[in-house]
């Protein structure tokens, strides 16, 4: 089969490799369908997750058909098609039994695309089948499912719910690409009283206010803390949400928000950020991080069946698989291209 394979930081080729094998009675081979690509997978080329082994298959999202169960799986069948999460879950240890998938001990958590090979290949091994794989309804199309194996459980638990979005807050959501699109629409379950997405690409914040931010700011020309202020009468956003990964954007974060409020960080960090404790620690500040758990899929998987939430809407590119590297291209300039989320088929 062919994969992308990764060879270093900055290098990666669409290579010739071998079939994977189940190798424990849980495993479940799938047939690459349909595949993404995720900012953690720019992350890893530019050396930020450095257990990444040189020679190791990339990505951790796609959607696909069964055409191989190891002995213990017990649910998916041969012929079923199937979402991956980007998320494996063991189902057995503590954190699996506390519905903390990311954190699972027993050989889970996020190893797709990370510890093994990943999905961005013509076939993927995904371990507890089980536990880390999701039926496709009829009603929800491949394009729409493929949303769900990351950014948009990713946005929604990690950003909105730790975050605590409450009916009438000021949510202000640093970082418009496709986590913070994601952050965007999850966040209008909530009824928030205002949503300000906040970047510097007027091609990303004009996708923001189609995906429901009613304030749009690029703060290579406006102040944020001036727009937010306005809003708030000097008060600060509720809850800010960190939606990019880079030092200064958490610190926008921090400084955005209220006392009393909540700062949410998604971004995948490559660098220490400062966290001014002289500054905020009279301010009864809450800071959470965390990666998805992916508990919450089955809930948004409702949601896109029943209308809703359309997760297709961030797709902006559309690839086949021998296009692999132009695909990269596109979504690692999107400044330039207005790449969002880039899909890749096998046909």
């Amino acid at each position: 089969m062919r994969a992308m394979v990764f060879h270093g930081p900055g290098q990666k080729s669409w290579d010739e490799v071998p079939d994977p094998i189940i190798t424990q009675p849980t495993d479940a081979i799938i047939r690459v369908e349909a595949v993404t690509i995720c900012g953690t997978d720019l992350h890893i080329l530019g050396g930020d997750v450095p257990e990444f082994a040189p020679g190791r298959i990339l990505g951790h999202e796609a959607v696909g058909t069964v055409v191989e169960v190891g002995a213990g799986v017990h649910t998916r069948k041969v012929g079923e098609r199937v979402l991956v999460s980007c998320i494996s879950a063991c189902g057995a240890c503590r954190f699996c039994r506390e519905s903390r998938y990311g954190q699972c001990l027993g050989g889970g958590g996020w190893v797709l695309g990370h510890l093994i090979d990943g999905t961005q290949a013509e076939l993927v091994r995904v371990p507890f089948a089980d536990t880390s794989t999701y039926p496709i309804p009829q009603s929800i199309s491949d394009e729409q499912m493929l949303m769900l194996a990351d950014i948009l459980p990713t946005s929604y638990e990690v950003g909105v719910l730790n975050g605590a979005v409450r009916p009438g807050d000021t949510v202000a959501i640093i970082g418009a690409g496709p986590i913070g699109l994601a952050a965007i629409v999850t966040s209008r379950l909530y009824s928030p009283g205002h949503i300000v997405a906040i970047d510097l690409a007027d091609s990303r914040l004009d996708a923001a206010a189609k995906l429901g931010a009613d304030v749009i700011v690029n703060s290579g020309r406006d102040n944020p803390s001036d727009v937010i202020a306005r809003l708030t009468g000097g008060l600060g956003a509720d809850v800010t949400i960190e939606a990019v990964g880079v030092p200064e954007t958490f610190e926008t974060a921090v400084d955005l928000v209220r006392s009393g409020g909540h700062v949410a960080n998604i971004g995948v960090h490559g660098k220490p950020a400062t966290l001014h404790l002289e500054k905020i620690w009279i301010r009864d500040l809450t800071i959470t991080t965390g990666l998805v758990d992916t508990y919450s899929t089955p809930r948004l998987i409702d949601l896109v069946a029943s209308g809703r939430l359309d997760p297709a809407a961030m797709i902006t590119h559309r690839f086949t698989m021998d296009e692999f590297p132009s695909a990269y291209d596109t979504f690692a300039r999107a400044g330039e291209t207005g790449a969002l989320k880039v899909v890749i088929t096998a046909e």
